[in-house]
């Protein structure tokens, strides 16, 4: 055993190695990231790790390896079980042979995601159990419990950290054993063969299976009733990281209760949580994002006639969206008991009546710390990009579709270059929609290059097939960049480390059928403008492959520098570009040496030639 400090997501990655996991893929995106990228990194040398395409594909990928008879994990976000939804349903009903374990990682607030899904609720509508840890230490042993429940049930399972765990460090003992799980591989059988009677009958086992999978799960040592406070008639019922908070939330009112933790919302441990309801008269429900366990406990009280009040989302007593904190978890378990609580430093409370005067002499000042939006990065291509086709549609109707990544960031003033974004590779297909009914439009569609990949090629097959005219705007950095640059098949290398075949996204679409197809580098904006007005005169599909690579990708060779004497204050590079390294002072636009990367694209913004190359005394580029 090593004693070691890990974030959430390495402690599920180490947990799944320890459990003798030999085939992990995923697609990237937060908060899920680390996982794959810790068993890569702590690759003993037998386990497959791969970025595949898409989280469709990379699920596809190992439920092949789980029914040679393989243990496989494939990682994903919330958002991306959309996007493997068909596999996961199909596969739900045909099972498999080996232990397969899909980590979803749910994003509540949200804090970089799209929306608030909870898999929780996927679990119910696939059929799947779902398991939901509460730390990362929890997490740590679960993964492995997780795949032996997959391989006595014969069915995927599905694992639920959210962005708390997943992000969260704690010191763990870390063994370096791992358990030994030989393949059988893979044996033919009709069962694996989806057809419509198949999976009528296999619906039925599934429902009797699940019956029998709550009964287990009530004896599953995860779940359990922490029967602290028995002269209380309250109680708590809590899931994944708000029974955390709730633990310390009750440590702070100096309040004891009984406590039901939830850690395998579906199938529900429903004998379990009959025996909780019947020891107390009400109940307050912790639970982030949907109401899944509090609807549990309603059903279970109409369902045996419990006499019990239970409270939670669906009674306006926790929020409705959102993370919980200790604080707010505090505040309604105050209110839940009735008492009275004023804040003081790290927090106090008393009981009942006798409330805490406020001292303001230990009060710290309100302070109203100004907003800091997102933006992109000095020196990003993106910005290049974007800034290039706003000069050359300037005085043109355009619609400008964006799509999921750094250049999201575009939609921002003073750029204003993304009016549109929902799903991966959607801009490709909405800007189609856009021009049937507004052919007036030049409608751009822009998309990453790792996207591109991911879902957008078959949007570019139908724009083509189907005579769509669009501009299609690829932002080709070199790297999937906003979960932290990894490989792609653009790059031509994979997360193995292994060198591999660089798949051209121009050759991909001149075999797709786009006729016109133009590759720029963005920093050179007049050749940029250009063909960009080319592209837009075009019928049909039309291509501009920006291509630059991401500033994380190298070292700035050349840093440059506001001639203050050139400078007549006209803030044109600041109003115009939003670069983060560029401000004004003085009437004087100033660049700041420790953000700028020299890309040159306020030099050539700038209308009197005050920005030029910053050098060393010996002459030399910086």
């Amino acid at each position: 055993m090593v004693q070691e400090l890990v974030m959430g997501n390495e402690a599920i990655a180490l947990g799944a190695l320890k459990a003798g996991v030999s085939v992990v893929t995923g697609y990237p995106g937060t908060p899920s990231t680390e996982i794959l990228e810790t068993i890569a990194r702590r690759n003993p040398g037998d386990v497959y790790v791969e970025w595949s395409v898409n989280e469709k594909v990379a699920l596809e990928v190992a439920a092949g390896a789980a029914l040679a008879g393989a243990r496989a994990m494939v990682t994903m976000k919330q958002v991306g079980l959309n996007v493997a939804s068909d596999p996961v349903m199909s596969l739900a009903y045909i099972g498999v042979k080996g232990g397969m374990v899909i980590v979803v990682a749910d994003d509540p607030g949200p804090i970089s995601s799209q929306t608030e899904q909870d898999t929780r609720q996927f679990g119910v509508f696939s059929k799947l159990p779902v398991f939901d840890p509460t730390s990362p230490e929890e997490a740590y042993a679960m993964i492995g419990q997780a795949f032996q429940y997959s391989e006595k049930y014969q069915t995927p399972v599905l694992f639920r950290p959210t962005t708390r765990i997943c992000h969260a460090s704690v010191s763990l003992e870390i063994s370096s054993e791992r358990a030994k799980v030989a393949p059988e591989g893979f044996v033919k059988d009709p069962k694996w063969v989806i057809f419509p009677r198949l999976s009528y009958l296999n619906h039925i086992k599934i429902e009797k299976r699940n019956e029998v999978l709550a009964e287990d799960f009530a004896t599953y040592k995860a779940n359990e009733i922490i029967a602290a406070g028995d002269f209380c008639r309250k109680g708590i019922a809590a899931g994944g990281i708000s029974y955390v908070y709730a633990k310390e939330a009750l440590k702070l009112l100096g309040v004891s209760c009984k406590l039901f933790k939830v850690a395998t919302p579906y199938p529900f441990p429903e004998r379990l949580a009959r025996e909780f309801l019947q020891q107390v008269d009400e109940v307050l429900v912790l639970e982030e994002l949907s109401p899944f366990i509090e609807k549990e406990l309603v059903y279970l009280c109409g369902k045996y006639q419990l006499p019990v009040k239970v409270k939670g989302k669906l009674t306006a007593d926790m929020p409705c969206a959102g993370e919980n904190t200790v604080e707010n978890v505090k505040e309604a378990l105050a209110k839940f008991f009735g008492l009275r609580i004023q804040t003081v430093g790290e927090g106090q409370a008393q009981h009942g009546e006798q409330a805490i005067r406020k001292q303001a002499e230990h009060t710290p000042p309100d302070i109203q710390l100004p907003d800091r939006p997102p933006v992109l990065c000095a020196g990003c291509p993106h910005r290049a990009s974007f800034y290039a086709v706003k000069k050359a549609m300037k005085g043109r109707k355009a619609v400008f579709c964006g799509d999921i990544g750094c250049y999201t960031l575009g939609n921002a003033k003073p750029l204003e270059m993304v009016d549109t974004c929902l799903c991966m590779g959607a801009d490709v297909t909405m800007a189609q929609g856009l021009f049937r009914v507004e052919r007036d439009s030049v409608n751009f569609a822009f998309i990453g290059d790792s996207t591109f990949f991911h879902t957008g090629i078959p949007g570019v097959v139908n724009a083509v097939y189907n005579g769509a005219k669009i501009v299609l705007a690829v932002l080709d950095n070199s790297t999937t960049a906003m979960t932290g640059n990894q490989p792609h098949p653009g790059t031509g290398q994979t997360m193995m480390g292994s060198i591999s075949a660089k798949i051209r996204i121009a050759k991909v679409l001149e075999a797709l059928g786009v006729k016109h197809i133009a590759l720029v580098n963005p920093f050179d904006l007049a050749v940029t403008e250009q063909a960009v007005r080319e592209a837009a005169d075009c019928d049909g599909v039309a291509a501009v492959i920006f291509e630059a690579p991401c500033i994380q990708l190298f070292k700035p060779a050349q840093l440059y520098r506001v001639h203050e004497e050139k400078c007549n204050g006209c803030r044109l590079c600041v109003k115009e570009l939003g670069c983060p390294a560029m401000y004004m002072e003085k009437k004087k636009a100033v660049i700041t040496p420790a953000l700028c990367y020299g890309c040159s694209l306020c030099a050539q913004v700038c209308p009197f030639g005050a920005i030029e190359p910053l050098r060393t005394d010996g002459g030399e580029n910086r």
